[in-house]
């Protein structure tokens, strides 16, 4: 063990981070199969090309990860936030997904998430300072 070191750093690159991906994969198909880990994306643009919103997140197995949805304060309450879940989870559909899960902060969406159906299933309470970290997931 000696040989081995340990780097701290706050600045992983793209191909550090994606070994460890990779890594995690590998040993995932070994256990159970191949999870077809497939990074997913939709976007939207304004007339003038600039990114207003957008949605990402990764397929694996027969899940649709939701990581990432934004909407800027410019263009919200238009129902842009619903249209990109849509899409997506159509998207996660053509993927094979049956299932989809995400997880948001109190003062962020739940009330979204659950509007479009979303159950909560898990929570850790001041995962923020006063806010709790809660857990979705749907049958898609």
């Amino acid at each position: 063990m000696s040989e081995i070191r340990l780097i701290e750093t706050d600045g992983p690159t793209p191909e550090q981070l994606q070994q460890l991906v990779r890594g995690i994969a590998d040993h995932a198909t070994d256990a159970v199969g191949d999870p077809g880990f497939r990074p997913l994306a939709i976007l939207a643009e304004d007339a003038g090309g600039n990114l207003v919103a957008g949605i990402s997140g990764s397929v694996n197995w027969t899940w649709l990860s939701i990581k990432l949805l934004w909407v800027a304060p410019s263009v919200r309450g238009i129902g842009l936030g619903r249209r990109l879940m849509d899409a997506f989870e159509n998207l996660g559909r053509t993927r094979g997904c049956a299932s989809a899960h995400v997880d948001t902060l109190a003062f962020q969406a739940p009330g979204f998430y659950e509007r479009l159906g979303y159950e909560r299933f898990a929570e850790i309470p001041d995962y923020a300072p006063g806010a709790a970290r809660i857990y979705f997931k749907k049958s898609l």
